[in-house]
């Protein structure tokens, strides 16, 4: 534990933060699990209502820093293609 009053503040609020960052990610995590879920049983509609679900979703993990920007654009750019190419 740390010795200083700050220092045990601050980690005070790492913890707090380290659970709200921990349930953001999750949060992520699911919205992706479900596109990918309606990209494999193959329900084209489904899984482009997902992805409209999840692209906010996405972006949201990114300006709060939980993701990389890039990662997140990448992650973004990957599920709309998939799910374009079930709707042919």
């Amino acid at each position: 534990m740390a010795n200083i009053r700050s220092a045990a503040k601050a980690a005070r609020k790492a913890k707090r933060r380290e659970a709200i960052n921990t349930a953001r990610k999750s949060r992520v995590r699911t919205f992706v699990r479900q596109v990918e879920e309606a990209i494999v049983k193959g329900d084209a509609k489904a899984a482009q209502e997902a992805l409209k679900a999840a692209q906010p979703e996405i972006i949201r993990g990114a300006n709060k820093r939980v993701l990389h920007k890039r990662a997140a654009a990448r992650k973004v750019s990957r599920l709309t293609r998939r799910v374009k190419a079930l709707s042919k």
